[in-house]
């Protein structure tokens, strides 16, 4: 559904729709934006990222999607020689738009600099910053998916016209983009969105999983993890002893962490840890148990 549809939508049932000089009923849905840079999220830990799941976490509370673009670099170049990338990329340009979502492509362009090396450019940067400009006043909510710190700015104007920003990353997310965003939240962490090889479900014991320390005692070298256990409109819950909280937590012992890796630094919302979930050990311990950690991102 387009911008100008819903106005026609709600025109026609009487409804005041955006830039009308009205508001919408109490009821209505949030509206929200989704704008992907799918250049960075795959140079950056995003490749195998799964686009329908990005479409129900944008949608986690209700909200009724307006625009859902993903913004492109195209080798047209390298398709006129190589027919495993032109049939690549036409399989996967046929896929997002069978999700629904709205292609912005680039054509590459080749270089020579000053020492005769070849190189190729395709920065959307400029196309996605003026569409989340120009598309926000029919939103409430704008989710964009880069670590790109050219961004931050984009998202002080989005918030200034009264919309609520939303950033996913994977690796190499700019602190600033953090800063600035309403909500960050690492890809890694979302169920789903980057599958992981595991016979099991996320959630259930021995299944791989991924989450974050947020507490650790030094002394006696033992930690917790806490991690989303399903999509969820609460994301802002993170007691998991609400029973309203989609998270979960899991035990730890120093012993499971990576080699080499140095616990000083935890506690820590920086540091994505997938691991296996185990039952509770004997005893009184009521959390599962985490191990066989790995450090996937820096």
């Amino acid at each position: 559904m387009t911008a100008s549809n819903y106005d026609e939508q709600n025109n026609a049932s009487g409804k005041h729709g955006p830039g009308t000089g009205g508001c919408l009923p109490m009821s209505s849905p949030l509206r929200v934006g989704v704008y992907v840079d799918v250049s960075n999220i795959y140079l950056n830990g995003g490749y195998r990222m799964q686009f329908d799941v990005l479409r129900d976490f944008a949608c986690r509370d209700g909200a009724l999607l307006l625009r859902l673009n993903a913004y492109l670099a195209y080798d047209a170049a390298k398709a006129d020689e190589d027919h495993g990338y032109r049939n690549g990329q036409r399989q996967f340009h046929g896929a997002l738009r069978d999700l629904g979502y709205k292609l912005i492509v680039k054509k590459v362009r080749w270089y020579t600099d000053s020492e005769g090396e070849r190189f190729g450019k395709a920065n959307m940067d400029l196309e996605l910053a003026v569409d989340a400009l120009l598309q926000c006043q029919y939103l409430d909510r704008v989710l964009i998916l880069s670590g790109d710190g050219d961004f931050a700015y984009l998202l002080r104007a989005l918030q200034n016209k009264g919309c609520r920003t939303e950033i996913i990353g994977f690796d190499n997310v700019s602190a600033d983009l953090k800063r600035e965003a309403d909500l960050f939240i690492s890809g890694y962490l979302i169920p789903g969105l980057l599958p992981l090889k595991s016979e099991q479900e996320w959630g259930e014991f021995g299944a791989r999983m991924r989450g974050i320390c947020y507490h650790y005692d030094q002394e006696k070298g033992f930690g917790f993890l806490r991690y989303l256990r399903h999509i969820s409109p609460n994301l802002h819950i993170t007691d998991t002893r609400d029973p309203e909280s989609p998270y979960a937590t899991a035990f730890f012992h120093t012993s499971q962490l990576p080699q080499n890796f140095d616990p000083r630094v935890l506690p820590s919302r920086e540091h994505v840890f997938e691991f296996t979930l185990r039952p509770p050990a004997a005893g009184d311990k009521k959390d599962p148990m985490a191990v066989e950690l790995t450090l996937i991102n820096t």
